[in-house]
C-alpha cells in the first residue's frame, strides 16, 4: 500500500508539474538576443529599454547586451547568444561587416536575424531590417538648414560647414545623401559657401558619431576658416556631434550678444539636447520614436517566428551587398522650439521634469 500511495503522490506531483510547465511555456516563448552598441548615448538605453518591453509583451523573454563600441565584444556576444539557443537575434551592428560567419550559423539553427536601426552588410543571413527613413532625416536636416537661411532673409553667401556620421555605420551614408539631396543645389550654385571646401563624405566623417572628435574637427575649421567670417550654420547628423560642435562655437563667442549663434542641427532628440534647443544653442534634431521603431521590431520577431506574414514597406532601398533587405521604416520628425512640447512631452516621451 506503501508503495502504491507513494508512486499515487509521484504521478500527481507530475501532472501538477505538467500543468505548471505547460503554463510556463505559453507564456514564455523563448528568448531573443538584442545586441546594440553602447550606452554612451542614451539613445540607445531607450531603445533596449523600449525593445525589452515591446517583446515581454509579446510573451518573449530578452537577453539585452551592449558593445561599449567595440566590434569584438559585439560579435563575441552574438555568438555566446547563439550558444545559448536564443530563438532569434535583433542586432543593431557597430560594424555592419562583421557578422558574416556568426549569422551564417543562426540560418543553420534556423535562429531569424533581425538588423536594428542599422544596416548588417555583406551577407544574405539577415531576415529583415527595421529601421527609420535616414535618407528622411537627412532630407528634414537639409531642410531645416534651408528654412533658417529663408527666416534670416536669405543672405548670400551663406557659410554653412558639413559633419557625417561614423563611414562604417549605413545610416551614416543614407543620412548623408539626403541631406546633400537638399543642399547640393544651394551649393553648387553659390548661395551656400562652405570654406573648408570639406563635401564628400570621407572628409566629414565622425568615427563612431563621437562628439570630442567632432568638436576638435569644429575647433581646427573655426581657427582655419573663420577668424573674421561667421559661420552660419553647421550639419550636423546626430545628437552626439552636435553637442561636440556646440561646445566648439561657445568656446570662441557664438551664442552671446556679440555673435549670433550657428545654425546646428541634430538627431536623436536626446534630452541634453533637447535643452540646448530650448537654450537656443541648438535648432533643430529629428526625433525617431523608438518606442514605435521597437514595437515595428517585436512584431517582426513575433510574425517570423509564428509563421506569419511579415509587414514590410520597403523591399527596393536596402541592398546589403549580398541580397536586398525587406525593410520596415518608421517615419521621423523634424522637432524644434516650437514643437518639442507637444512631440517629445505630450506624447509621453519625455516628463516635463527631464527636459527642464
Amino acid at each position: 500500500m506503501n508503495i502504491l500511495k507513494n508512486v499515487a503522490i509521484a504521478l500527481a506531483a507530475s501532472a501538477a508539474f505538467a500543468v505548471v510547465s505547460g503554463s510556463a511555456y505559453a507564456e514564455d516563448k523563448g528568448v531573443v538576443g538584442i545586441s546594440l552598441p553602447d550606452k554612451t548615448e542614451s539613445r540607445w538605453i531607450t531603445d533596449g529599454k523600449s525593445m525589452v518591453e515591446a517583446l515581454k509583451a509579446k510573451g518573449y523573454t530578452a537577453d539585452l547586451q551592449y558593445a561599449n563600441y567595440d566590434v569584438p565584444t559585439q560579435v563575441n556576444q552574438v555568438e555566446n547568444m547563439l550558444a545559448k539557443g536564443v530563438k532569434a537575434l535583433i542586432i543593431a551592428p557597430i560594424d555592419g561587416k562583421t557578422f558574416s560567419d556568426a549569422l551564417a550559423l543562426a540560418q543553420k539553427r534556423h535562429i531569424k536575424v533581425i538588423s536594428y536601426d542599422r544596416l548588417i552588410s555583406q551577407t544574405k543571413d539577415v531576415d529583415y531590417y527595421a529601421t527609420f527613413d535616414n535618407y528622411g532625416v537627412g532630407v528634414l536636416q537639409g531642410q531645416s538648414i534651408v528654412t533658417a537661411w529663408q527666416k534670416s532673409g536669405s543672405k548670400t553667401p551663406y557659410n554653412i560647414e558639413i559633419f557625417g556620421g561614423s563611414s562604417d555605420d549605413n545610416n551614416a551614408h543614407m543620412v548623408y545623401a539626403g541631406g546633400m539631396s537638399v543642399l547640393k543645389p544651394y551649393i553648387d550654385s553659390g548661395k551656400f559657401i562652405i570654406r573648408s571646401k570639406q563635401v564628400a563624405f570621407d572628409k566629414v566623417a565622425t568615427r563612431n558619431w563621437d562628439g570630442a572628435t567632432a568638436q576638435s574637427r569644429m575647433d581646427n575649421l573655426l581657427s582655419a576658416f573663420y577668424g573674421k567670417d561667421h559661420l552660419d550654420a553647421v550639419w550636423t547628423p546626430n545628437d552626439a556631434i552636435a553637442i561636440g560642435v556646440i561646445s566648439s562655437l561657445k568656446g570662441v563667442g557664438y551664442g552671446s550678444p556679440q555673435q549670433v549663434m550657428a545654425v546646428v542641427t541634430g538627431q536623436d532628440a536626446d534630452v541634453q539636447n533637447i535643452k540646448a534647443i530650448i537654450r537656443g544653442d541648438q535648432t533643430t534634431t529629428v526625433f525617431k520614436d523608438t518606442r514605435k521603431l521597437a514595437s515595428v521590431t517585436a512584431d517582426m520577431v513575433d510574425d517570423a517566428l509564428t509563421g506569419k506574414t511579415v509587414a514590410v514597406n520597403d523591399t527596393k532601398s536596402y541592398n546589403n551587398g549580398a541580397k536586398i533587405v525587406p525593410t520596415y521604416l518608421v517615419k521621423p520628425i523634424l522637432v524644434d522650439k516650437a514643437n518639442y512640447q507637444s512631440e517629445l512631452v505630450t506624447s509621453g516621451y519625455y516628463t516635463q521634469a527631464q527636459v527642464k
